[in-house]
């Protein structure tokens, strides 16, 4: 199977994206926090602004352009953004890889 295949399902973008969250996580002590796909970034992960910047920056690096979080976010207000969740990102994701390949 071609990485374009793999990566276009729900749990090999969970186990990418978890990657991902826990590089973050790990500057606070948090990298062995769960993560699932009703994980909110907000709530669960504290994560501030500045940190899903650097995520945005780590999906870009991952998927190139066939994933972009600033649209992602931008179609969403504030009480959205902050009860957003993993599974959210993991479902936005597969459908822009799907839609890219």
């Amino acid at each position: 199977m071609s990485i374009e295949t793999t990566a276009t399902d729900e749990a090999t973008v969970l186990a990418q994206l978890s990657g991902m969250l826990r590089e973050l996580l790990e500057e606070y002590g948090l990298d062995d926090a769960e993560i699932t796909m009703d994980t909110t970034f907000h709530d669960d992960l504290e994560l501030e602004s500045v940190d899903l910047v650097a995520l945005s920056g780590q999906l870009r690096e991952h998927y190139g352009d066939r994933v972009n979080f600033a649209t992602f976010i931008a179609e969403r207000d504030l009480d959205e953004i902050i009860a957003l969740t993993v599974g959210e990102l993991v479902r936005y994701t597969v459908a822009s890889l799907r839609a890219t390949a």
